[in-house]
């Protein structure tokens, strides 16, 4: 029953620089119910202004790959050094448990970010394998790159874990200023029902989509912001780090250009229509967030006497409001 934690890498090269960037690195992992992946980010900024909100607005693209097996996939509608809004990555973990994207403000030039992304994997005994591409936006205006730069993969081993957790490769939609349907395309090979979907716009502008109806559950086009109120957004469900106001994290009520779609477990017995309404032409992406239930391994370990249950289709429900 016992959660244990294990740091299986560390280095101080794949942070942001002045240009774009993006790094590619494997190493062995220890085997076991492997719960979720640790990522604490560290740095000193040339200027605490460099990055003007938190940290994840300067994820570009995330993979993760664990035995060959893609569980996490993630590609930013945007991602810009200063936007002075939450960050989509973040915005995106936070949508599927409080807590999942976190940064200490000290309100200076130093950075310390923390993202807990799920997997939910039993990974057999003995050495496994874990791959990653992580993309960064440029550090556009820096004088200079960053110092003190530190990054570590954390493994959480937790043997109670309920869901296995997958982010699937996103589906882009070329959209004009009518209303219009789109198809997601899900995973054919991935098991398991849909927590949701994140739709992002590829701009920080929050007027360019109106309305949004997901065929197989409404009837009618509903509002994006009556989506917010589903989501949980609205109710100040948007925590980030902005430097500004050193000590605490700032609320708001939206990630512009993005929303976080609950869909309660939907089945994956067909792709995911929708009908969206749009101002103007831009382009769409939107990805699925698949789980799966899974029980975990336990562990020869020292025992517990509490367990932690962790269920990421169950954070989506809690925070959409919806069996309020």
């Amino acid at each position: 029953m016992s959660v244990s934690y294990t740091l299986v890498e560390s280095n101080t090269n794949d942070l942001p620089v002045v240009a774009a960037s993006t790094y590619n690195r494997g190493f062995n992992i220890p085997g076991g119910a492997v719960d979720e992946i640790i990522v604490r980010f560290a740095c000193t900024l040339n200027a605490a202004g460099d990055i003007a909100a938190d940290f994840s607005n300067m994820i570009n693209s995330f993979r993760l790959i664990l035995n060959g097996e893609t569980v996490w996939d993630y590609q930013a509608g945007y991602s810009d050094n200063t936007n002075d809004n939450p960050g989509i990555a973040g915005y995106l973990l936070n949508s599927l448990g409080r807590g999942r994207s976190v940064e200490v403000n000290t309100g200076a030039a130093t950075r310390e970010a923390y993202m807990r992304i799920p997997v939910g994997r039993n990974l057999a005994a003995g050495i496994s394998r874990m791959e990653y591409t992580l993309g960064y936006a440029a550090l556009t205006g820096a004088g200079g790159a960053p110092t003190a730069n530190s990054i570590q993969f954390w493994v959480r081993y937790n043997p109670s874990m309920q869901t296995t957790t997958t982010l699937g490769a996103g589906t882009t939609f070329n959209y004009s200023a009518t209303t219009q349907q789109i198809v997601m395309r899900v995973p054919q090979n991935v098991p398991g029902t849909l927590a949701g979907i994140l739709i992002q716009n590829d701009r920080a502008n929050d007027t360019d989509l109106s309305g949004i109806r997901i065929v197989s559950q409404s009837d009618f086009e509903m509002d994006v912001d009556m989506w917010r109120v589903f989501n949980g957004d609205l109710y100040n469900g948007v925590e980030f780090m902005d430097p500004a106001t050193a000590g605490q994290l700032e609320f708001a009520q939206l990630c512009p250009g993005v929303i976080f779609v609950p869909l309660y477990s939907l089945s994956l017995a067909s792709d995911l229509y929708m009908q969206i309404t749009a101002a103007s032409a831009r382009t769409l992406t939107v990805s699925p967030v698949i789980t799966s239930g899974i029980a975990g391994k336990p562990q020869p370990a020292q025992v517990q006497t509490q367990s932690v249950a962790t269920n990421v289709a169950k954070a989506v429900l809690d925070d959409s409001q919806a069996s309020a």
